[in-house]
């Protein structure tokens, strides 16, 4: 009997260009957060999502925490963190990640996790008790959580992080509507703007900050619309940067896009309001976080600065 079924051929992988290539880690600097961390039994986003930042952060001994383990309940095509069924919460873990942020003298700490839909509060709990346990060991470090959307959970997931006090709230929608089916299946588009909404209602004081990946075959346009959507939102920060394939069982690269088009697009999404804009082919989420953050509040204090003057 013969197999009339059409033969599928994946995409042949793209070479790297020069631009996105970086050195391999190995700095004196690196090596004493990589030890730090995995002394206290800490993941970092910077390792399980292989960051090609690594070397240069961890360097300047700067390292995002992923809390709530290193598991995954969902299976996102363009994600390296494994899935399946997560371990128990550490009830050690907000001491540690409080532990970590003094011994290394951080201004600015980035706190992220893994989607955990196995919890009833989707894991929220443990950001508010991190957030806690930060304010009372470093009281002078500011805050940015990249927390996940948590599903059919959010409205009291949000409401509770948000009373916590966080100067930062980041949730990524990291690719256009059209995509999510393929790239983000556990996740909805408007329900993740959504979250963005209420942090801002809930408190107008803090910042709120989102990402997208490209070269996952999205259009010009549609990352325009994606702007539009999140300064509508109220987003205050926008990140863009360059999807890498992890492995040859994750999304392919379906382009490189120049130095030049993230410039472009960067001048745009500037042009539509957010305060602050990092747009370049090796930006992720929490790259260069503490400096960003740093102009993103003069930019604030300049405006209300300014529209004070206004009034008078």
């Amino acid at each position: 009997m013969n197999d009339q079924s059409p033969i599928v051929v994946p995409p042949a992988r793209l070479r790297k260009p020069d631009w996105i290539r970086v050195k391999a880690p190995g700095s004196k600097g690196y090596t004493e957060t990589r030890d730090l961390m995995r002394g206290l039994g800490l993941n970092t986003v910077c390792e399980e999502a292989a960051c090609p930042n690594i070397g240069e952060c961890w360097t300047k001994k700067h390292a995002t925490v992923m809390i709530l383990g290193d598991v995954c309940t969902r299976a996102c095509a363009f994600c390296n963190v494994k899935t399946g069924m997560p371990r128990a919460v550490d009830l050690k873990e907000p001491g540690h990640v409080a532990e970590a942020a003094a011994k290394l003298g951080l201004e600015h700490i980035v706190i992220t996790s893994v989607d955990r839909d196995d919890l009833p509060d989707g894991g929220a709990g443990q950001f508010v008790k991190v957030i806690r346990a930060l304010r009372a060991a470093t009281p002078n470090t500011t805050i940015e959580i990249l927390t996940p959307d948590f599903r059919n959970k959010m409205e009291a997931a949000v409401e509770s992080i948000v009373a916590a006090g966080p100067d930062v709230y980041n949730h990524n929608l990291e690719t256009v509507p059209r995509l999510y089916p393929t790239i983000r299946p556990g996740a909805r588009y408007y329900a993740s703007l959504r979250l963005l909404e209420q942090v801002k209602r809930h408190d107008p004081r803090i910042f709120t900050k989102s990402g997208v990946m490209l070269g996952l075959g999205e259009a010009r346009l549609e990352v325009h619309q994606v702007m539009d959507d999140m300064r509508c939102a109220g987003i205050d920060f926008l990140t863009m940067g360059q999807y890498l394939q992890p492995t040859p069982k994750h999304a392919p690269v379906l382009d490189f896009v120049t130095p030049q088009a993230f410039a472009a697009y960067g001048a745009i999404a500037r042009a539509k309001g957010f305060l602050q804009v990092a747009s370049s082919p090796l930006t992720r989420s929490s790259y260069h976080a503490g400096e960003d953050f740093a102009e993103m509040r003069a930019a604030r204090e300049a405006q209300l600065a300014k529209a004070a003057t206004a009034k008078s």
